[in-house]
């Protein structure tokens, strides 16, 4: 299995539209071959929380059953659609792919 943690950093108060075009993909991400988990998270207002990822960044929590199926989803026509019509709204992208 294949774990992915991307963190996001959103053009400064870009997040909340920057997620609302993400979960537009989230069920084509879903539906393609080997994908185990694709999610956003930000941070939580619970008490508890050691450090936080900031007002205009969120997380992509993704699990791919191998490294191929990781390159097709990257690959996929829905990612190149969602960066072009987003590239706009980022400001930085830094992505963990981990065994």
């Amino acid at each position: 299995m294949i774990h992915v943690i991307a963190i996001i950093t959103a053009s400064s108060g870009k997040r909340d539209q920057l997620l609302n075009a993400f979960s537009q993909i989230v069920p084509l991400v879903h539906a393609e071959k080997g994908c185990i988990e694709y999610q956003p998270v930000t941070d939580t207002e619970k008490e508890g929380s050691q450090a936080k990822i900031g007002a205009d960044s969120y997380m992509v929590v993704e699990k791919w059953e191998s490294m191929d199926d990781l390159r097709a989803h990257a690959a996929s026509s829905h990612m190149s659609e969602y960066a072009e019509q987003t590239k706009h709204l980022v400001a930085d992208r830094k992505v963990y792919v981990l065994d």
